[in-house]
């Protein structure tokens, strides 16, 4: 494995890409009539999402290096292909792009966008350092990570957060935190041996199974009220409905096999699901 393939994987692109779209997503939630007119600040929004998201995946590896050995030993560092240290230089670095990029979107300097990006990589620091090993805080702390890139992009266009925003950041809360108790059974030996207590390690895989699904269905129970409220248009409903039988489907997958492998093919496929809940919500803006 080459170098710059290693740090490649280290940040996690697909999650990355995943960010910076969400701050697209907020801010075509919030100004749908002029956000064809802002190209430079949802270059740099994206951006932001980008390069933070990153900073926060090598941050994460480098506390986890001694649980992923276990769980994950072909990831970057346990591997060697990145040593420690250079986890936290490129960390770093990462971070300062990232804060760097919301200092100049809008009007320069925009110190509201550098807080609440400074705001957003304290979570992630906490978390790492201290809300991991809680399990479900810890779990909710990750989401309430997801969802800032969606608040933040009301404020890459210097608009107020508006009830669809709103909507979207309670179902990717809801269906992220059932994403990460999965992972916690996809984790459970790791975290065993470290003292994490994920709902997995606490209850067992069938509890977690059930907890995970819980949190999904809640985020699918949520889903017809923009459609209700008149707030999103037909084009919303095709990809929400898929959006949900997603979820449905991996809900009823994981209680009847809450095992490892299982789990960690469920945990993958929704980031799927989760994109398709992001276009549902940008059709459904435009249409």
């Amino acid at each position: 494995m080459s170098k710059v393939s290693a740090f490649v994987r280290l940040i996690r692109p697909v999650n990355c890409v995943m960010m910076g779209f969400a701050v697209v997503v907020g801010a075509t939630l919030a100004g749908q009539q002029t956000i064809f007119q802002q190209f430079q600040n949802l270059l740099l929004g994206f951006s932001t999402g980008f390069f933070l998201t990153g900073a926060a995946m090598a941050i994460n590896d480098y506390y986890d290096r001694e649980i992923d050995a276990v769980n994950e030993p072909k990831r970057p560092i346990p591997s060697g292909a990145v040593s420690p240290n250079e986890s936290l230089v490129f960390a770093f670095v990462l971070t300062f792009l990232g804060l760097t990029a919301a200092l100049l979107t809008g009007v320069v300097p925009n110190w509201q966008c550098l807080a609440i990006t400074s705001v957003s990589l304290v979570i992630v620091i906490l978390y790492v350092t201290r809300g991991k090993s809680t399990g479900l805080l810890g779990n909710f702390l990750v989401s309430t990570c997801i969802v800032m890139p969606f608040i933040y992009g009301s404020f890459v266009i210097g608009k107020e957060l508006l009830p669809t925003t709103g909507i979207f950041v309670a179902m990717a809360f809801l269906s992220n935190t059932g994403r990460e108790v999965t992972k916690g059974i996809v984790d459970v030996q790791g975290d065993r041996e470290n003292n994490i207590r994920t709902v997995a390690v606490l209850y067992g895989e069938q509890k977690a199974a059930s907890v995970a699904t819980l949190f999904y269905i809640s985020a699918v129970a949520l889903t017809p009220l923009p459609w209700l409220l008149r707030i999103v248009s037909f084009w919303f409903l095709p990809f929400v409905v898929l959006t949900d039988m997603g979820w449905i489907l991996a809900s009823i997958l994981l209680l009847l096999n809450p095992s490892r492998e299982n789990a960690r093919r469920i945990k993958n496929r929704n980031l799927f699901w989760f994109f398709s809940g992001l276009l549902a919500f940008i059709t459904g803006t435009f249409g």
